[in-house]
């Protein structure tokens, strides 16, 4: 009887063995612009959260945080409530994990019928939030404090998606639920742990290609020691600088539709690098399922028209 083919190498394993970048991992569709080149370095906005609530001068935070959405799509946030060793320890969390023999991370594949569990292309995607919408079999137990540290930090970001969807909000002169009347308060949250491994070839390979983020929003812990993440600020690709202790927010497309177009849902890619690993996390924040979406009444009116019909989220 025929032997079954050996399983494909991921990406990792690959570069462990000093492979060549195979061809269904190449660009071939024009030049990738690496994080090694002479590109343009983006200072993105910075926003103080803690300056967002009642206070002398969330006025000015406000308008801060409208311009940044309108121009740029994202920004850092700081003063967001989670101390600079807790985010250190979710990332070291993240480098232990991915650092796993192969055996050990294969026990929590995705099934063939889902996108849940740890992929062959080194990301592990969960559904953190809400609590009784998770599957914890794809779940990793080693390290052995992953799910109690993932646990905490959904509780975090859960708190900090309420404040920055009421103050985009009043940032839009609305009222401060207006927004979040519309996603709810216990839409999903989807935390995809990434994994960039170094590759030989960056100027032919991307880390993920161009897109823009079909969430509410989506809040990046980075990797502060190698830059990958750009953002397409008209016709240039901008990489992106990073804060210590400063966690990156973009909106998506749910937002967009939500402020009529008044703010806007950044394309961004990640770039891989020649010498060094990369590792984040991205937290896709979505509204309830079945939710109707649509721009706000308040910013609808002769001069600006609605631009997006309703939808129904799913």
């Amino acid at each position: 009887m025929a032997q079954p083919p050996p399983p494909a190498k991921t990406v990792q394993e690959s570069v462990s063995d000093g492979e060549a970048v195979k061809e269904g991992y190449a660009y071939t569709d024009g030049k990738v612009a690496t994080s090694g080149e002479a590109i343009h370095v983006m200072e993105v906005p910075v926003i103080d959260l803690g300056l967002l609530a009642s206070s002398p001068s969330a006025a000015g935070e406000l308008f801060k945080l409208r311009l940044a959405l309108a121009s740029w799509g994202c920004f850092q946030a700081i003063n967001h409530g989670m101390s600079g060793s807790f985010l250190s320890k979710v990332h070291e969390l993240m480098g232990q994990f991915f650092a796993l023999p192969m055996e050990e991370k294969q026990k929590y594949a995705s099934p063939a019928d889902d996108m849940e569990g740890y992929g062959i292309q080194m990301r592990l995607l969960l559904i953190i939030s809400p609590k009784d919408q998770r599957k914890l079999d794809v779940w990793p137990r080693k390290p052995e404090s992953f799910r109690e540290r993932v646990q905490e930090y959904s509780v975090k970001l859960r708190a900090i998606v309420g404040v920055v969807v009421e103050a985009i909000s009043l940032s839009l002169n609305l009222e401060e639920n207006c927004f979040l009347d519309q996603v709810g308060e216990q839409g999903k949250m989807y935390a995809r742990f990434n994994y960039y491994p170094r590759c030989p070839r960056p100027d032919l390979v991307y880390g993920l290609k161009p897109h823009a983020d079909g969430s509410t929003m989506t809040i990046l812990l980075p990797d502060e020691e190698v830059l990958g993440l750009q953002f397409l600020k008209g016709d240039q690709w901008m990489s992106v600088s990073t804060i210590p202790e400063a966690v990156l927010i973009n909106i998506g497309d749910i937002m967009e539709i939500m402020s009529n177009g008044i703010l806007k849902s950044p394309m961004h890619r990640v770039v891989t690098n020649a010498t060094s690993d990369r590792i984040s996390v991205a937290v896709f924040c979505c509204p309830e399922e079945e939710n109707e979406i649509g721009p706000a009444e308040g910013l609808i009116n002769e001069d600006t028209p609605r631009l997006y019909k309703k939808i129904f989220y799913s």
